[in-house]
């Protein structure tokens, strides 16, 4: 069989499947057994920059990743991390493949019912993005086009509440593949989070990609198993310390280069604690 990789997506394969070896090894457990193992398995995106995605090295890089590595050094242990797509995130930590969710998880009530939110530590916005070129002007615009999707999104969701009955929407396995499906013109438009004209307009400038609607904007938490107030109270220490410390804003500048945004004290529908 003759096929070719280049170096980033060995990475990807590599980091995958490590993250079925440690999955297959061993099931995640209280934080006295990640502490005993010297192991935390954090659960990631693996290729949405600058979320999570792996570098032409190999390396898990991303404002997720960079999260991950410090949470691990604020247990004292080394981090493991899994690269999961975006419908396998919730399953990979209900069923204990990993100890921790940093990966893209937007604060939605009707997902506060399958995992337990940490306090947000980042934002985001959700928009529809088209080329400058397609007139897309309001929601019932959505269905004169093939719209995308990363299937189980809260992009799937956005575009799915809003866009009018009958409307076409293609879903696809994670960011990537719904980035590269609007580029190659099997759809028309994509459910989009705020990096995706960035990483569209840098494959195809003068196309001048750019958000048509304007969904809704969210923010990321860390998730753990619900009910599970000692993980709970944990991250949310942690969280706590890389706000006050500096931490969070060097995140930020490095990978989202603006300035953190104020916080919410709660999120409709999602608690930050176990009740």
């Amino acid at each position: 069989m003759l096929f070719s990789l280049n170096r980033r997506q060995v990475g990807i394969a590599l980091l995958t499947l490590s993250a079925i070896v440690v999955a297959g090894g061993s099931q995640a457990g209280t934080l006295e057994d990640v502490k005993k193992k010297g192991v935390v398995v954090i659960g990631i995106q693996g290729d949405n920059a600058p979320w999570g995605f792996v570098d032409s090295s190999g390396k898990q890089e991303g404002i997720d990743a960079d999260m991950g590595r410090a949470f691990a050094e604020f247990l004292g242990v080394r981090a493991e991390f899994a690269p999961l797509a975006v419908a396998n995130r919730i399953p990979a930590l209900t069923t204990g493949r990993v100890d921790i969710l940093f990966a893209t998880m937007a604060m939605l009530p009707e997902r506060a019912k399958a995992v337990q939110y940490s306090k947000p530590y980042v934002a985001n916005e959700i928009t529809l993005v088209a080329a400058q070129a397609t007139p897309i002007n309001s929601n019932a615009d959505m269905g004169k086009y093939v719209i995308g999707v990363p299937r189980s999104s809260t992009q799937d969701t956005q575009v799915t509440n809003n866009a009018p009955s009958g409307t076409e929407i293609r879903r696809f396995d994670d960011d990537a593949a719904t980035i590269q499906a609007l580029l190659s013109g099997q759809v028309q438009a994509v459910g989009a989070n705020l990096f995706y004209p960035q990483r569209l307009n840098a494959a195809k400038p003068e196309l001048g990609f750019e958000p048509k609607l304007h969904f809704s904007a969210l923010y990321n938490g860390a998730c753990t198993r619900l009910g599970d107030k000692e993980w709970n109270e944990t991250v949310n220490k942690f969280i706590d310390q890389i706000k006050s410390n500096g931490k969070l804003a060097a995140f930020y500048a490095k990978w989202m280069k603006v300035p953190v945004p104020v916080f919410p004290d709660t999120v409709p529908g999602v608690p930050f604690a176990v009740q």
